[in-house]
């Protein structure tokens, strides 16, 4: 047993059973005698600390996955961790102890984006399970600060991987949907990227789903819970049930009769702590013998646990005390700072997608007299948010970046409201179109904002969602915005103007109504606060465009059944359709080559997890910048292996699997070499019983329009 252990129990040793169970809820109660402080577990750092006053505010988490940088990621991590020292540290002392105030961050999310109707996909690093996994632990270890301190279990911040297992929608039937999915997807899809947190990461925390997965209630699974989470993988942290989701268990699965049942079914599974107040009923559950004391302080010692890493508990190890005190030092001014916010910038400036560009971009400056930026989104502050959002103490919108980089005339309308046909209730239908149209009309070239925002595509019960709780009803635009884009386009044609694009939405939306008949498309995201400064760069060639899409685009209508988990026909690794824009694709104002080379370097060891993260083939891409423009390039690597001689049906396994990814720095005419290393675990094949098999024989990798077979 560890000093840490020891000390906690120790500590849960000397509360009284009623003291216990107040420590089970998420705003535990203070026990003043052994100075334990009161505490509040919820706190929110998705893209920036959350919901609590001023902080740098990153682009949203789709557009972080979009960057196809999992060492930057890192970083971002590492400042969000600071901030909320800095935050925490300071509103602690003056005696604040309220909700979003702690270092306890109930982020990152990890599910599978797997269908582009999810209203919470944009919280997501997208429809890979590979790039989600990479993403999921940097984004981890950037926040909870080990690389920093390996031989000590200190933490800066605790993580927590999110919503286990298997969740994605529809929002309007979280509290009550079962999720089914087969053992293979289960295995292959759903479950890699928390593996990857727990054996990778060493997430401190896993937070479970509303819905049931395979007929059992999330929060209350033993399956994922006792069998897989702390049996198979050995995680040791702490549970925390999604808000009210134990409540779900007797209203709404009615899979208990009363609340004190939820509780001791959530307890007995390993559901540590309650975000609700089921865990109210605790105690009521003790009295009726339908759980045990140890179970309760068994609970409460993997929380106080935690608290002791981060330093909010005394603890007795010297080494441990000492490092966390580096992190108690963490002074308020560290909050906000002008090298923060450049790395957020700098993230808004590589997130950006260019999905089309029939040379009009890069603008050159003197080029057009007029310019006019014309949409909804065009100056909309909560579409460089996003949704669980911190307040900026700086934002600028897409207009204001065009106008602050530009000395030409700049015309602006918003041309229609975001979802409704009017602005003013007293006006006609599309009041505002006209004045669009004029604009185009006296612009040289107009750059058409359109998009959504969090209230249209967002979390079920969000304040102000319009749309299908949360989710999207389709991929098409809201009908005010598509009139508004067909009459933008009609005029510009008419008048003979150039047209440009650009996208602000955290999923895919079906552009194939306009993608022929404008200049260029620019997807932007929820882009952060400096999001608009960053368009602007990339609109006028400061900066060349870089980012990928972590998820894929397709024509609205041929997405499988929402509610039907099977993997078949979804994402890009089983989809058999022609994508509008298929993942990893965008577009560069200047052009890559590729040389490819590679052997194998190792074997493949597929008797555990960890065997299967050593390098079993590498890579060797040499990458030359032979266009005109300086810029970074995403070099991806896919793997595809047809196992028909193993007795395998090809057709349910993946057309190709992403097995690496690098982003590379290049000026224009430089050429550099890139190793990818391709681990086993990107080379196995998944069963239909769920089981993970590596099947010797030859494998075909792709990387940019190159491909190499090698026998491995």
């Amino acid at each position: 047993m560890s000093k840490l252990e020891q000390d906690a129990r120790e500590l849960v040793s000397k509360m009284t059973i009623e003291e216990v169970a107040k420590q089970l809820k998420y705003d535990a109660e203070a026990i003043d005698r052994l100075g334990v402080p009161a505490y509040n577990w919820w706190n929110e750092a998705l893209h920036g600390v959350a919901r609590a006053g001023v902080a740098t505010v990153f682009p949203q988490a789709i557009a972080l996955a979009a960057m196809f940088d999992d060492e930057f990621l890192t970083k971002i991590a590492q400042v969000i961790a600071t901030e909320a020292r800095a935050k925490y540290n300071e509103i602690s002392d003056i005696g604040d102890r309220d909700i979003y105030k702690g270092l306890t961050m109930w982020s990152p999310n990890i599910n599978i984006f797997r269908d582009q109707r999810w209203g919470r996909g944009h919280e997501t690093y997208g429809e890979d399970p590979y790039l989600t996994s990479r993403l999921g632990v940097a984004f981890i270890k950037g926040l909870q600060g080990l690389e920093n301190y390996p031989e000590c279990d200190t933490l800066k911040v605790a993580a927590c991987a999110k919503h286990f297992a298997v969740h994605s929608g529809p929002e309007g039937e979280r509290h009550h949907f079962n999720a089914k999915a087969s053992a293979k997807d289960m295995e292959e899809t759903y479950l890699p990227a928390f593996e990857a947190a727990v054996k990778e990461g060493k997430v401190e925390a896993v937070m479970g789903a509303y819905n049931r997965t395979n007929d059992e209630p999330c929060c209350g699974s033993e399956t994922l819970m006792k069998k897989l989470l702390r049996g198979k993988w050995g995680f040791n942290g702490h549970f925390v049930s999604d808000c009210w989701a134990i409540r779900d268990f007797h209203e709404n699965h009615k899979i208990t009769n009363s609340p004190a049942e939820s509780a001791a079914m959530a307890l007995k599974a390993g559901c540590d702590l309650n975000c609700g107040n089921t865990y109210l009923c605790i105690l009521g559950a003790l009295k009726d013998k339908l759980i045990t004391e140890d179970q309760m302080r068994e609970a409460c010692v993997r929380l106080m646990k935690t608290r002791m890493k981060l330093g909010i508990l005394p603890r007795s190890e010297e080494d441990a005390v000492k490092k966390t005190s580096v992190y108690d030092k963490i002074s308020y001014l560290e909050n906000d700072t002008p090298e923060n916010n450049a790395v957020s910038l700098e993230a808004s400036r590589k997130s950006i997608v260019l999905l089309e560009n029939n040379g009009v971009l890069p603008i050159k400056e003197g080029e057009y007299k007029t310019i006019g930026v014309v949409g909804p989104t065009s100056n909309l502050r909560s579409v460089l948010e996003g949704n669980y959002f911190g307040t900026a103490s700086t934002y600028v919108t897409n207009l204001e970046g065009i106008k602050a980089a530009t000395k030409a005339r700049v015309l602006c309308s918003d041309g229609a409201h975001l979802y409704q046909d009017s602005f003013s209730n007293l006006a006609k239908k599309d009041d505002r179109m006209a004045e669009a149209i004029a604009v185009t009309r006296n612009s040289d070239i107009t750059i058409l904002c359109l998009g959504l925002d969090a209230m249209i595509e967002g979390e079920e019960g969000d304040t102000g969602n319009m749309f299908a709780s949360g989710d999207k009803m389709s991929l098409n635009l809201p009908e005010s915005q598509l009139r508004l884009a067909n009459n933008v386009i009609k005029t510009a044609k008419e008048y003979g103007k150039k047209i440009v694009v650009v996208l602000n939405a955290g999923s895919a939306i079906d552009l194939s109504f306009l993608k022929n008949d404008v200049d260029a498309i620019v997807d932007c995201w929820y882009s952060g606060e400096f999001g608009g400064t960053a368009l602007a760069e990339v609109l006028f060639g400061k900066v060349n465009p870089s980012g990928k899409l972590p998820i894929t685009f397709y024509k609205d209508g041929e997405q499988p059944d929402f509610t039907d988990y099977a993997m078949k026909n979804r994402t890009y690794r089983y989809y058999k359709g022609e994508a509008l824009y298929p993942f990893g694709y965008g577009l560069s104002y200047t052009k890559f080559d590729y040389d490819l080379s590679g052997k194998v370097t190792g074997s493949v060891d597929d008797s555990d997890y960890m065997a299967l993260q050593k390098t079993a083939v590498t890579l060797d891409v040499t990458v030359k910048n032979s266009g005109d423009y300086d810029g970074d390039e995403v070099v991806l690597a896919y793997v595809d292996k047809c196992p028909s001689d193993k007795g395998i049906d090809a057709d349910n396994q993946p057309i190709k699997s992403l097995c690496a990814f690098k982003r590379v720095s290049l000026k224009k005419g430089e050429s550099k070499k890139v190793s990818l290393e391709i681990t086993g675990h990107s080379l196995t094949t998944v069963l239909d019983d769920g089981t993970r098999k590596f099947l010797p024989g030859k494998y075909i990798f792709t990387v940019g329009d190159k491909k190499l077979e090698l026998e491995v």
